[in-house]
């Protein structure tokens, strides 16, 4: 097996780890591996290449909530359905953009998210709202924006997403999250087919890194039922290694992304 292979299957397996050990967060980690570990030499590749990991990542975890009864269908399908919309023309935007400031951006970006999981998470009591119209342009906005900044960077978005449907539909948090992930996956596959569109998946690193993913991701699940006591310990140490990948993201681009 080749130096290259190893290095994919087990960066995508650090992606799966950290995805079923924290339940989401770990698939911010996908570019950055791609990019100093596996070795892949265009941003604009990294990116929609991960995108396609993430997507089928998002997929395998939405059915497993499924059959627990966590998914409200028709949010999912709505929110799915407009956020793509958003998903292709943030990817379109990132396309468009040079690969190291694209890539910078993103350094800022993990920066949020590192912020975002060191933030305690209380117990969200939700309360259903009507489905009205004010309900449905509120999460129609929030898909749209979702949709663009997870196609723009090439990530899930749950971080966006599960808030903002809390926000939109009153849901509760549990069926948030599973409820996010059919658009975690639609938002990731349609990232993934536009940069397709343009030659910028490597679909044999896809397959080799999401193998990676499938048998990290069983490890993490198993983990995490034994450490779900120190969920907060392991949120706080994702969240100071997503700030030094951040660090180092940024000190890479800092110099050709503000060139031009």
């Amino acid at each position: 097996m080749s130096t290259s292979i190893i290095a994919a299957v087990g960066s995508g397996g650090i992606v799966g780890f950290m995805l079923g050990l924290l339940g989401g967060g770990g698939s911010i980690l996908a570019t950055p591996l791609l990019l100093y570990v596996v070795g892949v030499k265009q941003p604009h590749i990294a990116i929609g290449t991960g995108a396609l990991a993430v997507s089928v990542n998002a997929f395998a975890n939405f059915a497993s909530h499924a059959v627990k009864g966590h998914v409200w269908w028709r949010c999912a399908a709505v929110f799915s359905v407009v956020g793509v919309v958003g998903a292709l023309t943030g990817s379109s935007l990132g396309k468009a953009m040079d690969g190291d400031r694209l890539i910078f951006f993103f350094g800022i970006l993990m920066l949020i998210v590192g912020l975002l999981m060191l933030k305690p998470k209380k117990p969200a009591s939700a309360e259903c709202r009507p489905v009205d119209l004010r309900m449905c342009l509120v999460t129609a906005a929030v898909a749209l924006a979702a949709g663009a900044a997870s196609g723009f960077f090439g990530i899930g978005g749950g971080f966006l997403i599960v808030p903002g449907l809390m926000l939109a539909t009153g849901m509760p948090m549990i069926n948030a999250i599973g409820t996010s992930l059919l658009s975690v996956g639609a938002f990731g596959l349609a990232t993934a087919l536009n940069y397709a569109s343009s030659g910028l998946v490597d679909w044999w690193l896809a397959i080799e890194f999401i193998g990676g993913g499938i048998v990290g991701g069983l490890l993490g699940m198993l983990l995490a039922t034994r450490l779900s006591a120190y969920k907060n310990i392991l949120n706080r140490l994702f969240a100071g290694l997503t700030f030094v990948v951040a660090a180092y993201i940024l000190y890479r681009t800092w110099g050709t992304s503000m060139i031009g």
